[in-house]
């Protein structure tokens, strides 16, 4: 397979709706709310490009462009940006869509690296077919 049919492999996306329980008092998203499911959708992008155990070793530069209401439609896209010996990192961007409307907007994005795990629960010196 080729690196570039290999990354749009892996790209994931996933939509959720933003319900009152996961709102702080300004009734917009929560950003931890909002950073847990960043994570969670870059982690499964890198599992789906190595096909190993990754876990998160930083994330970086998550900025956040605009509030989500709660009542909002938001979808996470994961995308793998640069592979390198022993990591990856991938970029997440967050849309905030209205319910009832076609607004669609970019709220927030950052980036996430991983790296894979051997045995001992230590990273790898390569990731699954990167080097």
């Amino acid at each position: 397979m080729s690196e570039e049919l290999k990354r749009e492999t892996a790209r994931t996306k996933v939509f959720k709706a933003v319900f009152p329980g996961e709102t702080n008092h300004y009734d917009t998203l929560f950003g931890g709310t909002a950073l847990q499911w960043m994570d969670e959708v870059a982690f499964i992008a890198a599992t789906r490009y190595t096909r190993e155990k990754v876990v998160t070793v930083s994330s970086d530069k998550v900025n956040f462009k605009t509030p989500i209401p709660a009542g909002s439609i938001v979808e996470l896209d994961a995308q793998i940006v640069k592979v390198g010996k022993t990591s990856l990192e991938v970029r997440v961007d967050v849309y905030k869509e209205d319910m009832y409307t076609e607004t669609r907007s970019l709220a927030l994005h950052g980036s996430f690296v991983f790296v894979s795990l051997n045995k001992k629960q230590e990273a790898n010196s390569g990731v699954g077919g990167i080097c």
